[in-house]
């Protein structure tokens, strides 16, 4: 849908802002830089600051393709009407244009000032989000877990771009978001279920949608982070102290999902997105607490 709207120019500024996400993308940038600044024994701040503005880039490019794949249904959604693309204050060419100049110097960036292995990883990650994970939406609950794969590829991404190899580290990295997506995405489509029905989104795990099923299956994979907290220190990447805080928010983050499974609300599942909010950045500076 190409838009004749007239808007000035502080307002076109403000779509092309909007169009990034920006606080989504800062969380995404937040998980690269945490594998990044893992890895490093001497953290270069310069090099850092230039490989999360580069990791916002791509980012930003793969939100961007997400939405002019959705415009249609971001018109049917009560949080989404207002976005630029469906709103009109953006044309489907404006953002395709900034989407791609954006893309191409994030991955460039990160391919030639970093690594060619990490440049790869953030193009597939862009491929995944934005031309597997969208359209899968509308299919099934499978779309959660295409979608958790480019979700938890930032610190993988970041511990590659700053030791140019992979191993157990970024892959332990990449397995303890993973998991922590299920809980994270399944609670955010509890909450806005109303609203995705709305545009056809099948994410709950459950056929039966806010059912017990859904509950179990999401306290099921926050099982997961449980052991998964404690590999880090195992593999010496960072102290124990550090694993004694991921333990203590993974019981945390466990005990907001059995509150789920017992209560089966939205105000439970709000807490739960809230709660998966808060935890994966804190377990990450708690294993960065060796670093500073």
């Amino acid at each position: 849908m190409e838009s004749s709207m007239k808007i000035s120019l502080a307002q076109k500024l403000r779509a092309y802002f909007d169009l990034t996400k920006f606080r989504l993308s800062l969380t995404v940038v937040f998980s690269s830089c945490f594998g990044y600044s893992l890895f490093s024994n001497d953290i270069n701040f310069s090099y850092l600051a230039i490989f999360g503005l580069a990791a916002f880039c791509v980012t930003a490019a793969a939100n961007i393709i997400n939405q002019i794949k959705e415009i249609e249904l971001d018109k049917l959604m009560t949080r989404t009407e207002n976005r630029p693309l469906p709103s009109g204050k953006l044309s489907i060419s404006e953002a395709a244009l900034f989407g791609f100049v954006l893309g191409a110097f994030g991955l460039s960036t990160i391919a030639f000032l970093f690594n060619i292995s990490a440049g790869l990883l953030s193009l597939l990650s862009l491929i995944l989000y934005g031309f597997v994970y969208t359209p899968l939406k509308r299919v099934g609950p499978i779309a959660v877990a295409v979608g958790a794969l480019p979700g938890a590829f930032p610190p993988m991404i970041g511990w590659v771009a700053a030791s140019g190899h992979f191993g157990l580290e970024p892959g332990i990295l990449f397995a303890i978001q993973f998991f922590w997506q299920f809980p994270h995405f399944w609670a955010i489509a509890w909450v806005l279920d109303d609203d995705y029905k709305k545009a056809g989104f099948k994410l709950l795990p459950s056929k039966g949608g806010k059912d017990l099923n859904s509950a179990i299956q999401i306290m099921i994979y926050t099982l997961f982070l449980l052991p998964l907290c404690w590999v880090p220190y195992y593999l010496q990447m960072t102290r124990i102290d550090s694993a004694v805080i991921a333990m203590l928010c993974s019981i945390l983050f466990l005990a907001q999902t059995l509150y789920l499974m017992k209560e089966r609300t939205k105000k439970a599942a709000m807490g739960l997105m809230f709660g998966s909010f808060l935890y994966l950045p804190i377990v990450q500076i708690a294993y960065l607490m060796n670093k500073f």
